[in-house]
């Protein structure tokens, strides 16, 4: 049996700003889909979500909801996966079921089922990363009919707020063509006194198993799944600043890991799981940036693979 790797790597942007009262910034994303192979048209669809939570001195809140797009009036069953950044990545998950039309919100501080039972994982404080969530229908259907949608909510202490919708993605003949690479661009600038901002890279793998399987379940482990980018960034007239090669992973700084993915990959000498832009726009958390030794306020980073 042939098993493919497929990569998904959203990668969100989120402003930050430091202000006494709350305030709230909607996130940017932009999708890369890489692949070890050449068509993917073969395989039927998949519904998944992606989020990103922390718990860094911050609350997050995932909304999920089940609508029932194709009216099969079926209990809806969403294997939800965890994969903390802290912890080496490793996943944490359970399954919980919604009925036509549901929705429900998971504090990641304290992780509660729809019917408001403990879900069995307790994330500690500090914890960060990402939760993928695959739902499939049960009860005789198409396991591809359910299309979930979702959003997420993130405050931290010091009186902000973000918010996004969920990342997701459609595996099959309704998107590109995975095998390629798409160059990501994103533009920043400091206005409303942004201090910060994340740029956070999403980056799984699933096995897909053809002819016609999709798998329901996601891996976050960076020697599986990881993506290296060449960083440039644009002034406002044009101007090309080069910047280096980063790589996008499930790892910090005190990952095992750590030396093997760069070993492996050979392209870049900093993988992490967030990058701050520059010196002008750092990392909320003082994380590595994108593009060292640059103080541009205002202008365009793009990100080639």
């Amino acid at each position: 049996m042939r098993f493919t790797k497929l990569f998904i790597i959203p990668v969100l942007l989120f402003s930050f700003w430091i202000l006494p009262t709350e305030y709230s910034h909607s996130g940017a994303a932009s999708f890369a889909f890489t692949s070890t192979d050449d068509n993917l048209s073969e395989f039927p669809g998949g519904s998944n979500l992606f989020y990103f939570f922390d718990l860094r001195d911050r609350e997050t809140y995932i909304q999920l909801t089940y609508p029932d797009s194709n009216q099969t009036g079926l209990t809806g069953l969403a294997h939800i996966q965890i994969f903390n950044v802290a912890d080496n990545c490793n996943e944490n998950d359970f399954f919980d079921a919604y009925t036509p039309a549901d929705t429900h919100t998971y504090n990641m501080r304290d992780i509660q089922t729809n019917d408001g039972n403990p879900s069995g994982v307790a994330l500690p404080d500090g914890a960060y990363g990402i939760v993928a969530v695959v739902m499939v229908s049960i009860g005789g259907s198409d396991p591809f009919n359910a299309f979930p949608i979702g959003n997420q909510r993130i405050l931290d202490n010091n009186g902000y707020e973000y918010r996004t919708n969920a990342q997701g993605i459609q595996i099959g003949t309704g998107i590109p063509n995975p095998s390629l690479d798409f160059i990501l661009s994103f533009n920043f600038n400091q206005q409303a006194g942004v201090t910060f901002s994340d740029v956070v890279g999403l980056t799984l793998a699933t096995v897909i198993a053809p002819p016609n399987f999709v798998g329901n379940e996601w891996d976050a482990n960076p020697l599986e799944a990881s993506s290296s980018f060449d960083i440039d960034i644009y002034d406002l007239n044009e101007v090309p600043f080069s910047c280096r090669d980063i790589i996008f992973a499930c790892v910090d700084e005190n990952s095992p890991l750590l030396e093997t993915l760069l070993e492996e990959i050979g392209t870049a000498n900093v993988a992490s799981f967030e990058y701050g832009i520059n010196n002008a726009i750092p990392h909320s958390k003082g994380g590595e940036l994108l593009c060292p030794g640059n103080v541009i306020g205002e202008g365009v980073v793009v990100l080639t693979p």
